[in-house]
Parts: structure tokens; sequence; C-alpha cells
């Protein structure tokens, strides 16, 4: 990996200068943790990959400078070197690697966390792109202690949430009222174990959702009568840092787990995924597999 410590510093104090924009659905495809998006600018129908609520998790933009193909993730080490080959052969997918352009590398995310697990992600991720056979140039650095402030003597990250313009290649803070589709469906994944997925046919111009299994959530009764304290307190990495809808948001999804204990038969009888494609006002929706 090639990179400039000092240049970095600098790029990072700019981006972290940036109050946050509020980016709508229209065109967007917002990436959930353990996703990945790749697509590239002759996409029509997405023009914007974002995701945030990242406390101790970083997010990932890996773009190659010729093709304009764009991969964002949201990383949160569970298996941070198999992650970023898979991001990196998907980018590489939509790219002629050995002619002209280069991969760039965003990392975004984390702070001084008390467990030091942002720090820890951090070094993962360089050492996993450090380990690849191209060459990957690291363009933006604002991670754990560079994205770091300070208040009453609790730290909390700088930036929770970045998007990634795919025509151009702009970062910057973000922030989505919208994160859907299925975005308890999307969580449920998650919270049960999900390994890194893809979740968008760039050439297709289509979302696929699943299919997705999992055993009955254990416990799932019992976390569901605990109080806000509890949940934060054992269902986050970083408790004090948490934005104010992280247990609303943990609340809603430990429902729907006990609403689903066995996705095989709810929302998955037929094994294929939920497809949804952008409509006219670039808004998702869901297309049935018979119209294909």
């Amino acid at each position: 990996m090639m990179w400039r410590i000092r240049s970095e510093k600098e790029k990072a104090k700019l981006l972290r200068s940036q109050p946050p924009q509020i980016v709508e659905p229209k065109g967007l495809l917002y990436v959930q943790q353990r996703e990945f998006a790749v697509t590239t600018p002759k996409d029509g129908s997405v023009s914007i990959l974002g995701s945030d609520d990242a406390t101790t998790c970083h997010i990932v933009v890996l773009r190659h400078t010729d093709s304009g193909a764009t991969c964002l993730t949201h990383c949160d080490g569970s298996d941070t070197e198999a992650e970023v080959s898979l991001i990196m052969s998907s980018v590489k997918s939509f790219s002629n690697t050995t002619g002209c352009g280069r991969l760039e590398v965003h990392l975004v995310g984390g702070f001084n966390d008390d467990r030091q697990l942002s720090q820890k992600l951090t070094n993962q991720l360089l050492r996993a792109f450090d380990l690849q056979p191209d060459d990957v140039h690291l363009v933006t650095f604002c991670v754990s202690e560079l994205n770091d402030r300070e208040e009453k003597d609790i730290h909390f990250p700088i930036i929770y949430g970045i998007a990634v313009n795919v025509k151009t290649g702009e970062i910057f803070p973000a922030t989505f009222p919208e994160k859907g589709p299925d975005e308890a469906l999307r969580s449920a994944h998650v919270l049960t174990g999900a390994r890194l997925t893809n979740i968008y046919d760039a050439k297709m111009e289509q979302l696929h959702i699943g299919p997705y299994f999992w055993r009955p959530f254990p416990h799932v009764d019992f976390w569901l009568e605990q109080d806000d304290k509890q949940i934060l307190q054992n269902l986050s990495t970083s408790p004090l840092a948490e934005p104010p809808h992280f247990v609303s948001h943990i609340r809603s999804t430990l429902t729907f787990l006990k609403e689903h204990p066995f996705p095989s038969r709810s929302l998955f009888p037929d094994r294929k995924p939920r497809i949804y494609k952008k409509n006219e006002e670039g808004l998702w929706e869901q297309v049935c597999s018979d119209k294909i």
C-alpha cells in the first residue's frame, strides 16, 4: 500500500471539517454492516453508495480511477483479510488493472475507544491491503484517533457515516434518513452472524436481499425485556458513543428475529432473493421473480 502520512492527516482534517450531508433515497444504495456493493459510473440507477452508524466499525471505499468502478463496504473486524480480498476482486472485475488508472482506497470511521477496537480494525485493514498483490493507493485515512473528539472525558467519532458519488468519486460525510429496503431483515442477518455479503448486481442494476437463514435467536424474549442501559452495555462495542437511535434499532431487529425464528419458512420459502430495482422516481421497488 502506498501512502503519505502528512497528506493523509491534512485530508482527514478537511473531511472532518465538513458537516454531514443528508442523502435522500433517490439514486442511493445504502450499505449496512457486513454488506458491500460495487458499481460503475455507467449505472443508470445508482449514483450514490453510502453507509453510517459506524462507531468502532470502518467504512471502506475502493475505487479504480480509470473504470470508475467503486465499492463501498462497512467492516466490523469479523474477517478483515477475507473481506478486503473480496472487495478487491469485485472492483477488479469491472476494471482493467493492467491498463491506465490505479486502485485508490478511502478508510473512514472508528475513534479512540476504551477497548482499542477501532485501532485494531485500522491495523487489520492496513495489513490486509498491504498483502494484496496489486498496488493500492491510500487516499483518505480518517480513522481511529484521526476521527476522534472528546467531550466531558468521553470519546466519540466525529464522522459516523460517509457517501461516495459513483460518477465523480467524491467522498463526503453523510447521514441517511432511509436505510432500506428491508432494513430489519438485513440487520437481523448481521445480528445472527452474517459474513460479508454482496447485495448489488451492477450489470442488472438490481439489489438482491437474501436468501438468508438463521436459527432462532437465543434468549430473544430476555433481551426484549431489558432496559435501554442493558441493551447498550451488552449489545454495543461502544455504549457511550452510539447514535441516539441505536437501542430502538436493536429492539426492532430483535422483534423481527422473534417474529421470524425460521426465515426459510416465513421469509424465503422458495429459496430465492428479494429483488429490487429503482423506479422512475429513483426509489427501490420490489420486482417479482417471474418478471426478471
